[in-house]
């Protein structure tokens, strides 16, 4: 928290005398403990919820009643404390904000000392969601359709201690929508770094009804930030298949960009898994893949990401980017004061392109899970699980793998082949 004139940071808070003790001992700690947070207030909803019964909003339907509708935002932002619960053992440091959805606001590797999710320091909404204020930064979690109904409202928690030493915050929404029931757990255990996503989706009502879910993950980006995806995708998909391009360099004009005319100009240009090469907002959807990981990577911090999720059940893997270019530049002015840009890297269960959606019969529920870890020092992932990634860069002196563990695994062999 800082004066209007003054960059605006959050402090988080230490950790208190009993969970510290935990952490000493090795263990997960969990407290709940409110965060001063420079804000932009939402404006005053209408008092008359709007009937936009022909609205079209990202593919779905518009609707928002009996939601109200919020269409304005301060223009000068105010300390404000916001319910956080803060989750920690000795690799990763989570900040969980149950007043906007039960999002993940900060994802912090102790170990590299750097942010792996985007820390927005500001909650600066934008009017993007379903009822208007959105925020990015963090981890959203999108469901029934895309920036929820609960993206910028409060959900219900509870702390777990479960027997072996995790810790689980359960978070719970009733969409007032369609009546259904949303359950996410977030899940850190003794002793690893890796942050397990937990969720349970019910269908309340007497009549099948539709749904998608994307966890939609933020990453700082600059000229040195990569998206690598599993190296068998070979193209990538716009919304509904609309266009479709070779990846990760494109071999035709995607979104208006002619990348390959670009490359003759300058090298690598066309590749559009880098950040900066992007220069107007652009999606991207894998199209196939044998593998269940994705994630972003920080060469300038040399330190980045891993998603992992059974690809069976959760195909989607996504890269959005509002572009580096002058569109990009005021959408980073309407969403934060000083963090600057970001890419999204999303991973979509039951579905791998938006805004396809599946559905949930009369009383089902759907359980999944899905995980996210920091990596450093490895470079882009060629290969990872839950338990660990390989990196595999190769320049003029050589080959360089780098392997990165989840956990302990004190005999652990290494072994490197070439050819047979």
């Amino acid at each position: 928290m800082t004066d209007d004139d003054t960059q605006s940071r959050i402090e988080l808070p230490e950790a208190p005398a009993d969970q510290a003790a935990i952490l000493a001992a090795g263990g997960v700690a969990c407290w709940s403990e409110p965060l001063w947070i420079d804000t932009y207030e939402p404006g005053e909803p209408d008092p008359y919820p709007l009937f936009l019964d022909r609205r079209v909003y990202q593919g779905s339907s518009g609707k928002v009643y009996p939601l109200p509708m919020i269409d304005s935002v301060a223009h000068e932002r105010a300390p404000r404390q916001w319910q956080a619960i803060h989750l920690e053992n000795a690799y990763v440091r989570l900040t969980l904000l149950p007043e906007i959805g039960g999002r993940i606001h900060i994802g912090y590797d102790k170990v590299a000392g750097y942010d792996f999710f985007y820390r927005n320091n500001v909650i600066k909404p934008a009017l993007v969601g379903l009822a208007g204020p959105w925020i990015s930064g963090g981890v959203e979690f999108n469901w029934p359709q895309h920036h929820r109904p609960a993206t910028f409202l409060p959900v219900d928690t509870r702390i777990e201690w479960e027997a072996d030493g995790a810790v689980v915050v359960w978070h719970s929404d009733l969409d007032p929508l369609q009546r259904m029931r949303g359950v996410h757990g977030v899940r850190l255990r003794p002793g690893s770094s890796l942050i397990e996503l937990e969720a349970a989706l019910h269908n309340r009502t007497d009549v099948p009804q539709t749904f998608l879910w994307w966890a939609n993950v933020a990453a700082r980006a600059h000229e040195g930030y990569q998206s690598f995806f599993p190296d068998d995708v070979a193209f990538v998909a716009d919304h509904a298949r609309r266009a479709i391009t070779a990846f990760p360099r494109a071999d035709r004009p995607y979104y208006g960009v002619d990348y390959p005319a670009l490359a003759a100009e300058r090298p690598d240009a066309d590749r559009i898994d880098v950040y900066s090469n992007i220069p107007v907002p652009t999606s991207y959807m894998i199209t196939d893949t044998d593998d269940s990981f994705f994630g972003g990577y920080d060469h300038a911090a040399d330190a980045g990401f891993v998603h992992w999720a059974d690809r069976a059940i959760s195909p989607g893997k996504k890269q959005w980017t509002w572009g580096d270019g002058p569109i990009g530049r005021a959408w980073d002015d309407q969403l934060t004061d000083d963090d600057g840009p970001y890419v999204e890297l999303m991973a979509g269960v039951y579905t791998d392109n938006q805004p396809d959606f599946s559905w949930l019969l009369p009383g089902e529920t759907k359980r999944f899970r899905q995980y996210w870890y920091p990596i450093h020092a490895t470079g882009a992932v060629r290969q990872a699980t839950t338990d660990a990634a390989i990196g595999v860069r190769a320049d003029g002196h050589g080959t360089l793998i780098t392997a990165i563990a989840t956990r302990a695994f004190p005999a652990a062999v290494v072994e490197v082949r070439r050819g047979d």
